[in-house]
């Protein structure tokens, strides 16, 4: 015959109400974090509102179609942004059909199909990462060495291929490092089940891998373009104009980008507002 222990039942009793008081102090702690997870995101996105409410309070009273579709003029009820809208918008698409594709096959090659076991993979891993934080005017430094100059009777010299070309090796690491990362969020168990109805391994990137890791590669992708879109340093340095008044009709075309003209606006709105002896430090 068993005997039950009445000290056992007090221990018993004694755990179960000190457990039930661990549960209510944890969702105390899980309550107090989700209030303060709240304060931060609204703060983050009031300072966003305030500032984007800023921006348009200045802007939209000066904004006008006619400021779209004019050119840069040295009187400034006739200027406009036409060239450089249309430089930026060709710089974005060359740079886009040349650092998407590469970028995103880069990245499915080193992590789907490359040996992470090789010495070469390892190698091309570290200066990747390293690339990524590379300042956007050494970029600059190597396009106008190599697109502007090495290959001029390709690019034309500073041309707007040149400045796409550039501003692709700009955003290339960076793309690639999204890539590998969206992969390596797909479960190894969806390429095992893969593997095991007989699919090669492209066949199970391309149709199980690839389809789920596409919004984080999209995501990088834009996040990368949009660095390109607001690099001015890299323009400068490959030759950008400042000053363009005609539309760029091909490639191998002169060019101007918005970027451009805003720095240039800017240094010329604190050399007119700066007084006369104060000028010279500033030129």
């Amino acid at each position: 015959m068993t005997t039950i222990d009445p000290n056992a039942r007090l221990q018993d009793s004694s755990t179960a109400s000190r457990f039930t008081a661990s549960i209510e102090q944890r969702y105390r702690l899980d309550r107090i974090f989700q209030i303060a997870c709240l304060i931060a995101t609204l703060t983050g996105l009031v300072v966003l509102g305030l500032l984007l409410l800023d921006v348009l309070s200045d802007g939209l009273p000066r904004f006008s179609w006619q400021f779209l579709t004019s050119y840069p003029s040295r009187r400034a009820e006739r200027a406009g942004v036409l060239s450089a809208l249309a430089g930026t918008i060709w710089l974005l698409l060359i740079t886009t059909a040349v650092a998407f594709p590469v970028g995103v096959g880069a990245g499915i090659f080193l992590e789907e199909f490359a040996s992470r076991k090789s010495w070469i993979t390892q190698v091309i891993e570290v200066n990747i990462n390293n690339l990524a934080a590379v300042p956007s005017i050494i970029y600059g430094l190597l396009g106008l060495q190599v697109f502007v100059r090495l290959m001029q009777p390709i690019t034309g010299g500073r041309s707007l291929l040149a400045g796409g070309l550039t501003l692709s090796l700009l955003v290339l690491p960076v793309i690639i490092v999204s890539t590998r990362e969206a992969l390596r969020a797909v479960p190894d168990s969806l390429r095992q089940a893969g593997f095991a109805l007989g699919s090669t391994r492209w066949q199970t990137v391309r149709e199980h891998v690839l389809p789920l890791a596409l919004p984080g590669i999209l995501t990088g992708t834009i996040l990368a373009l949009s660095r390109a879109i607001g690099d001015t340093a890299t323009l400068i340095v490959i030759g950008a104009l400042t000053f363009v008044t005609f539309l760029p009709d091909g490639l191998q075309s002169q060019f101007t980008a918005l970027p451009i003209i805003i720095s240039t606006g800017h240094r010329a709105h604190k050399l007119t507002s700066t007084p006369m002896p104060q000028r010279e430090s500033l030129c």
